[in-house]
């Protein structure tokens, strides 16, 4: 055990500066084939600290240290059990539980009275639980003080314990071999013993006292030798003097070196950041000349003023660190480009407003229909203007950025001159469409001159009364013609039509030129557009394109509500073709949320309000028909108004014959389903069933069935040929035709004829 405890403490805890005091032989609670050694140390320095080890055994006699606790990380020690012999206990360290088993019971015993001592003694705030311990190895502590004293008295002599070298044993076993009696008489071989010893003791006196003067002389050279050892330090210590100055003056030396480094960095850095300012806020001279003499007349006067102004913005958006914007030079530069933003927006603001006054006074091209058979209407799109302002456009863009108030006044010169400008266009646009409309003839009002009758609030015609379908046709007033009619649905296609172009063209040009894809690139509105998304932005860029468009086109919604106002008064029926006609193009708009979209919802919710209240005035005449007294059979007025007033219905349907294919409803795959369900014998059958329900309600005399039979006969041919010729014109090359001809509709009525 001795020998064990020695080989632990020279070869784990000597390095570590630390003592063995108690160590104990232990194997894992559910492992028993790899044992370990528990063992507690404490440091040499003051105060001293206590540690708990556990050490494993690598091979024969080789150790290793596998884990270490603090004794303050001891949070519980758990006996198990307070039986004597008992050998697991558990030590649980930082809420982590390590469970042991003892090889002997004794060991466990000393390793736990020893741990609960320590745990005593240690200035501890938290003190460890010993649970299951038993009372006996603390309470009396007489027995047990004695046995840890004895215990120590043990690890004492064993840490003076020395093993005896090679030669020492040999030594011994000569010297036990020549005393054979030693084993059989100890006090002899005692005695002998003493004896030589007596013997050596009194050699060595003689021995020393014969090397007195020896002594003496080895003294005397040992006080030389340590004359010039002093000597020879003070010689060291003069040489450490000399590198303790030359080290210092190296490091001041170093000091002072990288002092002139970092002053050399900041140099290149204060020199590369007044570069970088100088750049920034310098400009040109030609560019200050062009700020100062903005000439905007000419092409290259206008090349350098655009130059000039995008000079300028970036030398005074360029970013700078705020230090630097408190130097003098910076403030006087910051206040010159002040001065040349004023004077150079002035200048551009002025020739701009000028220019857009005296293009908003152009006389346009001529509104007139066209000479020829057949003159088209025409509304300008005033490109001549739009190319004008283009060279402009940057020299706009400049102004939006840097003078958010001159661009509103901008904004408002163009919108008030170029609206005024459309505004005429559109007038002499309708104008046109009207005579178009009517032949050609002119608009004469009540007092005989021809005035204007498109605008907001026309002055008032002499509205017919529409043919009303409760009304007899002999009382309906005169019919318009329907010619007119057609031309009126064609010309109303044309002026919608024209007017998508000119709106969309303008609502480009204003986009590009005014930068209204765009918002101001300010930090408020950044953030505000990084925080909203996208679909704000957007919003807010649909809404401004639709305000300006609002203000340019302001005479669109009026004129044109004056326009069919106009001819809704001469015709009522007028408000079917444009209920059909708007709300194609209503439908057909590429953007819904455009300006001239929104204006055609908005007249297209006028009209049908005219609509409506032109069904309900033949919704009303039908229900206030009064039949005639006098006639007790006949058809009602109604009945027979009501083909005329489909027949217009169908024509203002406003789809072309060459379109009808396209639709789904109508397309050849419909129409020839429709054509499978009328075969020829259905066709027969059904005329059949009509010749015996017609001779039901006809006498026989005066062969009256075989007239009226006849009439049949001819009307539905007539009515054959009607559906084949709507066939070949809605769906040429389709070669597509009824199940039957007209050789079978003649023999279908013969011999139903014959039959009967």
């Amino acid at each position: 055990m001795a020998t064990l405890r020695h080989t632990l403490q020279t070869e784990i805890f000597e390095a570590l500066d630390e003592k063995l005091k108690v160590y104990a032989h232990v194997n894992k609670a559910l492992k028993k084939k790899k044992p370990s050694f528990l063992c507690i140390s404490v440091t040499g320095e003051q105060p001293s600290s206590v540690y708990v080890h556990q050490v494993k055994k690598i091979e024969k006699n080789t150790f290793k240290k596998k884990r270490t606790w603090p004794l303050t990380a001891l949070k519980c020690v758990d006996c198990k059990s307070k039986m004597k012999y008992h050998l697991e206990f558990d030590l649980v360290f930082d809420d982590k539980v390590y469970k042991w088993s003892a090889v002997n019971a004794e060991e466990r015993r000393i390793f736990i009275v020893y741990l609960w001592k320590e745990t005593m003694n240690q200035p501890i705030r938290e003190k460890p639980e010993f649970k299951d311990m038993p009372m006996d190895w603390v309470k009396d502590g007489v027995s047990t003080n004695e046995r840890e004293e004895i215990v120590q008295d043990l690890n004492e002599v064993n840490e003076d314990y020395q093993v005896l070298t090679e030669r020492e044993e040999a030594d011994l076993a000569s010297l036990m071999s020549s005393c054979e009696f030693a084993i059989s008489n100890a006090e002899a071989f005692v005695e002998m013993l003493s004896r030589d010893l007596n013997i050596l003791d009194g050699e060595n006196v003689q021995s020393v006292l014969a090397s007195e003067e020896q002594v003496t002389e080895l003294m005397g050279q040992i006080a030389t030798s340590l004359t010039e050892v002093e000597k020879v330090e003070e010689q060291l210590n003069y040489y450490d003097d000399i590198l303790i100055h030359i080290r210092n003056t190296m490091q001041n030396m170093e000091h002072k070196n990288s002092l002139i480094d970092i002053a050399n960095k900041n140099n290149l850095k204060l020199l590369s950041e007044l570069e970088h300012l100088i750049t920034s806020l310098e400009l040109p001279p030609d560019c200050e000349s062009a700020l100062v003499d903005t000439d905007l007349t000419s092409a290259p006067g206008l090349k350098a003023a655009i130059r000039a102004a995008k000079a300028l913005q970036r030398a005074m958006s360029a970013e700078i660190h705020p230090a630097l914007l408190r130097l003098a030079a910076v403030q006087e530069q910051k206040k010159r480009m002040d001065k040349w933003k004023v004077k150079f927006s002035y200048s551009i603001s002025r020739h701009l407003n000028n220019l857009f006054v005296h293009l908003g006074n152009d006389s346009g091209s001529s509104l007139k229909p066209t000479s020829g058979p057949e003159p088209q209407l025409s509304l300008p799109q005033h490109v001549t203007i739009h190319k004008e302002l283009a060279v402009f456009a940057e020299l706009m863009h400049w102004i939006k950025d840097m003078d958010t108030k001159a661009y509103n006044e901008l904004k408002k010169v163009y919108v008030s001159t170029v609206g005024k400008l459309y505004e005429r266009d559109i007038k002499l646009f309708l104008e046109d469409a009207k005579q178009t409309i009517s032949g050609g003839a002119p608009l004469m009002m009540e007092g005989g001159d021809r005035k204007s009758t498109s605008g907001g609030n026309p002055t008032p015609l002499t509205a017919k009364n529409p043919g009303l379908l409760g009304v007899e046709r002999e009382q309906w007033p005169a019919e318009s013609d329907p010619m007119e009619r057609q031309r009126f649905d064609t010309v109303l296609d044309t002026v919608l039509s024209q007017l998508e172009p000119v709106c969309l063209s303008e609502q480009n040009f204003c986009v590009q030129f005014f930068q209204l894809d765009i918002l101001k690139s300010n930090k408020e509105v950044t953030a505000v557009s990084q925080f909203e998304g996208n679909k704000k932005i957007e919003k807010q860029i649909n809404e401004d394109v639709r305000s300006m468009m609002a203000g340019i086109f302001s005479c669109i919604e009026p004129e044109l509500l004056g326009f069919i106002t106009h001819h809704e008064r001469q015709d009522s029926i007028y408000c079917m073709y444009i209920l059909v006609r708007l709300t194609q193009h209503v439908m057909s708009a590429q953007d819904a949320g455009s300006f001239l979209s929104k204006s055609y919802g908005s007249i297209l919710v006028q009209v049908k309000r005219s609509y409506d209240k032109y069904m309900q005035i033949q919704l009303s005449s039908i229900q206030e028909t009064k039949v005639n007294k006098k006639n007790k059979c006949g058809i009602l007025p109604f009945v027979a108004n009501f083909e005329e007033f489909a027949r217009n219905c169908e024509v203002a349907q406003g789809i072309k014959e060459s379109e009808i294919s396209y639709q789904i409803a109508f397309s050849k795959q419909e129409l020839r389903k429709v054509i499978k369900e009328y075969p020829s014998r259905e066709v027969k059958k059904g005329l059949d069933h009509l010749y015996r329900k017609v001779e039901k309600h006809l006498c026989e005399e005066e062969n009256l069935l075989q007239v009226v039979w006849r009439a049949m006969q001819e009307e539905f041919i007539l009515e054959y040929k009607s559906i084949e010729d709507l066939i070949q014109r809605c769906y040429p090359g389709s070669l597509i035709t009824l199940d039957f001809t007209i050789n079978d509709i003649l023999t279908f009525f013969s011999e139903i004829a014959r039959s009967h």
